[in-house]
């Protein structure tokens, strides 16, 4: 692995623009990415969150950019990065005005929840590098008011994830729109049987890399698993926090109402949140990341909207207080924590519901998740006489608590004075 990103070969601006970052050493993907990119070859990359891919793609994208002569044309974009969430987008495009700052260089948005006549305008003046949701960047191209003929460079990013949010035919007008003389670099955590498709639809004889197996979560982050009745979830979430107020925390759930009312649920427990998902305006979501970024909000709380499009190497905690249908989703949302170096918990809550989805999980991650409290439902013998239909005892509200559920897990815990198996240091239950 290369030690230094001077040994890459980057521009002197980039080296200047990486150590006003305090950003000195390349990471695996880095090192191995971005001297393909800069000698002009398609890179398909295959590396988790974390692991600094905006910077594998961003750096030789910009490098390429600054050696281009005049202005870009009026409606054209000379490098488009597309991504999944507005989160995301936004991220990458903050990362770059720090790579293009003391340049004439231009890099735009275009997202949803904001006006696309405002986009429209800021389009009509050319833009060197444009970041954007495939969905927006579609309704720009319908109004005749984006122009891709001329863009040189195509970046995919989270490609994954694009196709899990049914962006497959988006990407194969954009595929159609974009000249065939480009080069295009696809990054993304996992390798759908889909991707396949599309990198042969985008990428010519590509550098294929890979830092770490598909479904692999980054080593660093601790998990654990607590076998849980869902009405009991929510007092169990509330001990864990109050654990760790002074230490960030991000919360998962599936839907945007059930998030919602977790929120208001736990502010009037005392805790400082915030809720972001896809019922909330682009406004009120930045508000959100910001207020948490800034330590004003310990909680946050979100659905996948945020799985993939949020960096703040400052989150400790990751609670799954539900699991995600798609077992995917699972490694994304834990990939919140243990970032730029630092130690990360990913904590699951399994209810009887739920077991599928835990299975689907460790199948992906060919690993089984550590049990912290209770015992898998799949274990649970029914009770006597009745239960019917199959389902593991636990499954009736509160009654799930008695064979090996939440309070009896709690209870144990207390008598270990803290000290179940992930739980984090100077934690008391």
């Amino acid at each position: 692995m290369t030690d230094t990103f001077k040994d890459l070969g980057l521009a002197a601006h980039l080296l200047r623009a990486l150590e006003a970052q305090n950003i000195t050493t390349p990471t695996p993907i880095q090192s191995q990415a971005i001297p393909h990119a800069l000698n002009g070859r398609d890179v398909m990359g295959l590396a988790q969150t974390g692991t600094g891919k905006t910077n594998a793609f961003g750096l030789p994208l910009v490098a390429a950019m600054l050696e281009m002569k005049g202005k870009p044309a009026p409606g054209t974009v000379r490098g488009l990065i597309l991504a999944p969430t507005r989160e995301l987008a936004r991220q990458i495009q903050e990362q770059l005005l720090l790579l293009i700052k003391g340049t004439p260089m231009k890099v735009g948005l275009v997202v949803g929840g904001m006006s696309l006549n405002a986009q429209a305008g800021r389009l009509a003046r050319g833009t060197d590098i444009l970041v954007a949701t495939p969905g927006r960047l579609i309704d720009h191209l319908d109004r005749g008011s984006l122009d891709l003929s001329e863009t040189r460079f195509l970046v995919l990013d989270e490609a994954d994830q694009m196709l899990d949010m049914g962006f497959i035919h988006a990407l194969r007008k954009i595929s159609g729109l974009l000249p065939e003389e480009r080069q295009t670099m696809l990054f993304s955590a996992t390798m759908p049987k889909q991707m396949e498709e599309i990198a042969q639809s985008y990428l010519v004889k590509p550098a294929r890399i890979q830092v770490n197996p598909p479904g692999k979560p980054v080593e660093r982050i601790e998990q654990e698993v607590h076998f849980i009745a869902k009405g009991e979830k929510l007092g169990l979430l509330k001990e864990m926090l109050d654990s760790h107020r002074d230490e960030l925390a991000l919360v998962f759930g599936r839907t945007k109402h059930g998030m919602e009312k977790l929120a208001r649920m736990l502010e009037k427990g005392g805790f400082a949140v915030a809720a972001i998902h896809g019922n909330k305006s682009q406004g009120q979501r930045q508000r959100a990341l910001d207020a948490f970024k800034e330590g004003r909000v310990r909680v946050l709380v979100a659905t996948d909207v945020a799985a993939r499009g949020l960096d703040i190497p400052e989150v400790k905690h990751v609670y799954n207080f539900e699991l995600p249908n798609v077992p995917d989703n699972y490694v994304h949302r834990i990939g919140r924590t243990a970032r730029a170096g630092r130690d990360g918990r990913a904590i699951a809550f399994c209810s009887p519901e739920e077991m599928g989805e835990l299975k689907d999980i460790q199948k992906v991650m060919k690993k089984e998740i550590p049990v912290a409290s209770g015992t898998p439902w799949e274990k649970i013998a029914p009770p006597a006489g009745g239960g019917g239909g199959g389902k593991p005892a636990g499954g009736r509200g509160k009654g799930a608590a008695k064979p090996g559920g939440a309070r009896r897990a709690q209870q144990r815990r207390r008598s270990r004075g803290g000290q179940g198996k992930g739980r984090g240091k100077g934690q008391a239950a």
